[in-house]
């Protein structure tokens, strides 16, 4: 039984064409050329010509918004379509939801299926129910596809053998294997990091440094020919931030730090990746995996610091250094109901400070619970401080020339390292 009737023909063939990833675009480029050769295929059919709807190319048919798909509904909807022609089900859908709405609008206005298999009538029983099979099984060839390919990649990470990307100042050396990055320059770069926080203790400050100083930072360049690159850029916060973050500086090897989550929007399935997870969620966690610009137990001091200078995250954390005249600001905890002190400034010139604890009055309404001025407790504190110190002052004063020295020689050793590889590379 000839299933394309006159009406079929009189209305427009329309070919779906998707290749689910960037890197199929790249890589399969026969499949692309099968999809695009179903145009032939519906002129020999008895069609005079072919739509082409290749606006899904690159993405996943597993749920996402897709603007190609969208577009032939509803085109199918206005019944301008007599055929859908795809290479096979899964190119249509990856996800029920969207295979089976297809085939009920298609069943609605009489449009035929057809893909390399044969040609479907939906409004034939037999046809819906192996059209159903069909999206059935590609949805289930999916997860399965899916679910072994997760498990590859986990097995692999266990082993500490994955690496999707390698972060700057480590390169590949097998296909399972990282070391440091054998320039010089880049070494010492990241070395210069770590040794100004552990002086600084704050990456805000070590940013401020490095932008003072106009030293560069190495960053990792995939956007030319080659397959990676070394650029040199002005650091950023978060450039600096990333650094003195990620383990892998430490020797660690490190899997599953971010995860996503899946939402609905407009009935359709977002996901977002990226969010990071606690170090006991991390699906992979390998100290000593090799060699690091910094200890394992310094990389965690490290960690302690930058959380305790976050402000704004609770109770317990410190924060960092800020403005202000006063000595104990962020220091000092109430003794009533534990919270932090606050600071107000005060005075013709606003360098008096006073110390107070409204936390219950604003949370819970009730009376301010302590308030005293600053000027003679700072006052009792730098004494005790200074009585302290004052045996060690001329040994801090030579470790203050020394250090000062240091500084300079390492901007003179960055500048010098440019230099050589502006020349070699000239």
């Amino acid at each position: 039984m000839n299933k394309i009737t006159p009406e079929h023909l009189a209305r427009g063939a329309y070919v779906y064409i998707r290749q689910s990833t960037a890197d199929q675009l790249l890589h399969n480029h026969e499949s692309r050329r099968r999809q695009y050769g179903l145009g032939e295929r519906a002129r020999q059919l008895g069609w005079s010509d072919a739509t082409i709807i290749d606006d899904d190319l690159g993405r996943s048919g597993s749920g996402i918004a897709r603007p190609g798909f969208e577009r032939l509904l509803a085109a199918i909807c206005e019944g301008r379509v007599g055929a859908v022609l795809a290479i096979e089900a899964s190119r249509l859908a990856r996800n029920g939801r969207d295979w089976h709405t297809l085939i009920e609008f298609c069943g609605l206005v009489g449009t035929l299926i057809i893909d390399e298999d044969g040609v479907y009538e939906p409004r034939h029983s037999n046809d819906r129910l192996l059209l159903g099979m069909k999206g059935t099984m590609s949805e289930l060839e999916l997860s399965i596809l899916r679910q072994r390919s997760l498990e590859a990649l986990r097995q692999k990470a266990r082993r500490g053998e994955l690496f999707l990307t390698v972060a700057v100042g480590y390169v590949k050396v097998r296909h399972d294997r990282i070391q440091k990055d054998p320039d010089q320059r880049v070494q010492e770069a990241l070395g210069l990091v770590f040794g100004k926080f552990a002086e600084f203790q704050s990456i805000r400050q070590v940013h401020l440094w490095l932008r003072q100083e106009l030293i560069m930072l190495p960053a990792v360049d995939y956007r030319t020919d080659q397959d990676r690159r070394i650029v040199w850029k002005p650091p950023v916060y978060n450039t600096v931030h990333h650094i003195l973050t990620n383990p892998i500086y430490a020797g660690a090897y490190v899997f599953g730090r971010t995860g996503s989550r899946i939402s609905l929007e407009n009935g359709r399935k977002r996901v977002v990746r990226g969010f990071k997870k606690e170090r006991s969620a991390w699906d992979v966690l390998i100290v000593e995996h090799h060699e690091g610009y910094l200890s394992w137990a310094e990389f965690e001091r490290n960690q302690r610091l930058i959380a305790d200078n976050a402000t704004g995250k609770g109770m317990i954390v410190r924060g960092a250094v800020r403005r202000g005249e006063t000595l104990l600001a962020g220091l000092l905890r109430c003794g009533h109901c534990g919270r932090k002190l606050h600071v107000a400034y005060s005075g013709t010139k606003g360098d008096v400070g006073r110390y107070h604890c409204r936390g219950a009055m604003i949370n819970h309404g009730t009376a301010p619970c302590i308030s005293f001025g600053s000027l003679r407790v700072d006052q009792a504190v730098s004494a005790e401080v200074l009585r302290f110190l004052q045996p060690l002052g001329i040994e801090a004063a030579i470790r203050a020339i020394e250090a000062r020295d240091a500084e300079t020689d390492e901007k003179c050793r960055q500048t010098e390292l440019a230099l050589k590889q502006a020349r070699f590379e000239a």
